[in-house]
C-alpha cells in the first residue's frame, strides 16, 4: 500500500519528500527499513526517526510545523493545507501528519497487517455435524467444535480449542491455541482470545447447609456475552451468570491472567490490566481503567472513568464514584486522600524514631 493511500485511509495529511512508495509495515526506528512507518511524538524522537531509514514519519501537527523543506523544490505537499516555514530544516523524511501519532501509528499496524489465508478445517479437528460456519474460516489441529456451534465468517480457531454445545461466535474473530469456551457464551465481532483463555466455566458461587456443615453449589446456568472488538489476554478466566449473564460490553481490553466472576458486567472501553480478580456481581463503569493486581469484592461498583492504582482494594458492595476520580490503596480511597495519610503516617514513624532516639 503506497503512502497516498495510508494517507487517504487513516485520514491524515501527507507530506512528501522523495517517491509515493510502497509501505510493508510499522516498525521502530531500530528496526525501520525503506519500506516501513515509524512515529515521533518529540524532538529527541523525531531525530532518531529521521536519522532511521524508514520511508516516513508520523509526526503531529506542531511537529510538522516546526520544520520547513531543506529547499523548497524538494518537497511536494500532498495535500490543499501549506506549512509555513521556520528556521528549522526538514528531515529527508515524508512526512505523515496526524493529531494523534501514536494512535495513527497503531490503526497503520492494523490496516498493514496482512490477513492469514483461511485453511479450513484441519482433518485433525473434531467436529460435530450440528455445527455451522461462515466463509473463509479456519479450524487448527485437535480443535473441538460441539453441537449447534456457530463461527462466523473470516474466523480462525487454535490448535486444541474446544468449542462447547451452542457457542456462537462472530465474524473476523481470532481464537488462538487451547482456548476453551464453554455452552452458554456468545462472541461478538472481532473478538481476540489469547492462549489458554476460559470463557463460561461456572461461578464460584455456594450455599452452605447449616446442619451438615457441607457447600452445595448455587446454580450456574446463566450465560456469558462477549460483545464485538474485546481483547482478552492469555490464560484469563471469565465465569457466566449464575441465573442470568456476565456481560463484557465492547471495545473492553482485558490484560493476561486476570478473572472475573459470575454476573460480573464491565462497560464499555474498559481496560484492565495483569492479575486482577474481580468478584461476583459486581461492575466496572464505561471507560475505567484497572491497574494490575487489583482485586474488587463481590457487589461492588466502579464507576465510569475510574482509575484504580496497581494494588488497589475495593471492598464488599462499595461503591467508587467517578467520573475521573483515581484511587489507590487497600481500601482504596481517593489518591490526594491515600498521599496524605501516607505522608502523616511518615511523619509519626520519624516522630517515632526522633523520641526512641532520644
Amino acid at each position: 500500500m503506497k503512502l497516498s493511500q495510508i494517507a487517504a485511509a487513516l485520514g491524515a495529511e501527507l507530506r512528501l519528500s522523495g517517491p509515493d512508495v510502497a509501505i510493508t509495515g510499522v516498525s521502530s526506528t531500530k528496526a525501520a527499513t525503506p519500506s516501513t512507518l515509524v512515529f515521533a511524538e518529540d524532538a529527541a524522537s523525531m531525530s532518531d526517526a529521521a536519522a532511521s531509514p524508514a520511508a516516513a514519519v508520523i509526526v503531529s501537527p506542531k511537529m510538522s510545523d516546526a520544520m520547513s523543506p531543506a529547499t523548497s523544490d524538494k518537497v511536494r505537499h500532498v495535500s490543499d493545507k501549506r506549512q509555513p516555514p521556520s528556521d528549522k530544516s526538514l528531515p529527508d523524511k515524508s512526512l505523515l501528519i496526524a493529531a494523534h501519532p501514536r494512535l495513527t501509528f497503531a490503526q497503520a499496524a492494523r490496516l498493514l497487517k496482512p490477513e492469514e489465508p483461511a485453511a479450513g478445517i484441519h482433518p485433525t479437528a473434531v467436529v460435530d455435524p450440528t455445527a455451522t460456519f461462515g466463509d473463509h474460516i479456519s479450524v487448527g489441529p485437535h480443535a473441538v467444535i460441539g453441537p449447534a456451534a456457530h463461527i462466523g465468517d473470516n474466523t480462525s480457531i487454535g490448535a486444541g480449542t474446544v468449542i462447547g454445545a451452542g457457542v456462537k461466535i462472530g465474524a473476523h474473530t481470532r481464537i488462538y491455541p487451547r482456548v476453551v469456551l464453554y455452552p452458554g457464551t456468545e462472541i461478538g465481532n472481532n473478538v481476540v482470545l489469547h492462549a489458554g483463555v476460559v470463557l463460561g466455566s461456572d461461578g464460584f458461587g455456594y450455599v452452605r447447609d447449616a446442619n451438615t456443615g457441607e457447600y452445595l453449589q448455587f446454580p450456574q446456568q446463566g450465560r456469558l456475552i462477549l460483545e464485538d472488538n474485546v481483547e482478552i489476554g492469555a490464560n484469563t478466566t471469565i465465569d457466566r451468570g449464575a441465573l442470568e449473564e456476565t456481560r463484557i460490553e465492547h471495545g473492553v481490553k482485558i490484560d493476561n491472567l486476570v478473572h472475573l466472576g459470575h454476573n460480573v458486567r464491565i462497560g464499555h472501553d474498559v481496560v484492565i490490566a495483569a492479575q486482577t480478580g474481580v468478584s461476583g456481581s459486581s461492575s466496572i463503569g464505561a471507560n475505567a481503567i484497572v491497574g494490575g493486581q487489583v482485586g474488587i469484592g463481590d457487589h461492588a461498583h466502579v464507576g465510569e472513568q475510574v482509575i484504580l492504582g496497581s494494588g488497589s482494594g475495593i471492598l464488599t458492595h462499595k461503591k467508587v464514584k467517578g467520573p475521573g476520580v483515581v484511587f489507590w490503596g487497600r481500601p482504596a480511597r481517593p489518591l490526594r486522600q491515600y498521599l496524605k495519610e501516607l505522608a502523616a503516617l511518615a511523619r509519626l514513624a520519624r516522630t517515632s524514631n526522633d523520641e526512641e532516639e532520644q
